[in-house]
């Protein structure tokens, strides 16, 4: 081989190595497969600033959104003053059912009495363990009234919130952006209105590792990268 097909050659790896370096960068996925753009971006509110909003869709009777939990307080934790992080609770039933029997609805109501109560930090992981550890039922809203209280909150107060015109509200704007972001499934991620992922979905790509561990993790990556793109729009 003379100098000239050996430097060509030489060349060649290098550029085949960075190229597939690049494919494998955990911050370089692809829309499509990793991540998709939504047709219609949704507006976030509007004094963030720089921050970008992330939100998860979840549910408390979902396991996957509970095996998630932990990797997903790490990584909001890190991210510190980047992101807004907002939770809304969804709802897969009847919609004609009886709301006081209605596990989805009688959860959503739990949440969201929490968040009003600044109970999240303390009995979100609670409610978690509740029902996928302590196999409790936590699928009516007597059930739900029963468990706070044993949690320690104070039953007045918590049926004050829980029944309250403010709790509804946020219970019917929660289902209104199921409708609005089509979530199928969860837990979903959505980056700043516009950019959806969720570990089903990097879970379908090939290459990807399928333990939860790695798949939380390959799934966070993605949420990287994500977040990159958003706040590059913002500067």
């Amino acid at each position: 081989m003379c100098l000239l097909q050996k430097l060509l050659a030489v060349v060649g790896l290098i550029l085949g190595l960075v190229a597939a370096s690049a494919v494998a960068s955990p911050t370089n996925r692809t829309a499509g497969i990793d991540y998709a753009l939504l047709n219609n971006p949704q507006p976030t509110d509007s004094g963030l600033g720089k921050k970008v909003e992330v939100t998860e869709f979840f549910g408390y009777f979902c396991p996957h959104c509970n095996a998630l939990e932990p990797a997903l307080e790490e990584w909001i934790a890190k991210q510190g003053d980047k992101i807004v992080f907002k939770r809304v609770p969804v709802d897969f039933g009847d919609p004609n059912a009886d709301p006081k029997k209605s596990p989805y609805v009688a959860q959503k109501k739990l949440y969201y009495t929490l968040e009003v109560m600044g109970k999240i930090p303390e009995m979100h992981k609670k409610v978690f363990n509740a029902i996928h550890v302590q196999r409790q039922n936590l699928n009516n809203e007597a059930i739900v009234i029963d468990f706070a209280v044993k949690q320690g909150l104070d039953k007045a107060k918590f049926l004050e919130i829980y029944n309250s015109f403010a709790v509804q509200t946020k219970v019917t704007h929660a289902s209104q952006l199921q409708i609005t972001y089509k979530v199928d499934g969860v837990p979903m991620l959505v980056v700043d209105g516009r950019y959806v992922t969720s570990p089903s979905m990097v879970g379908a790509n090939p290459s990807a590792s399928k333990t939860d561990a790695e798949l939380f993790r390959s799934t966070l990556q993605v949420m990287d990268g994500l977040i990159a793109k958003a706040a590059a729009c913002k500067k």
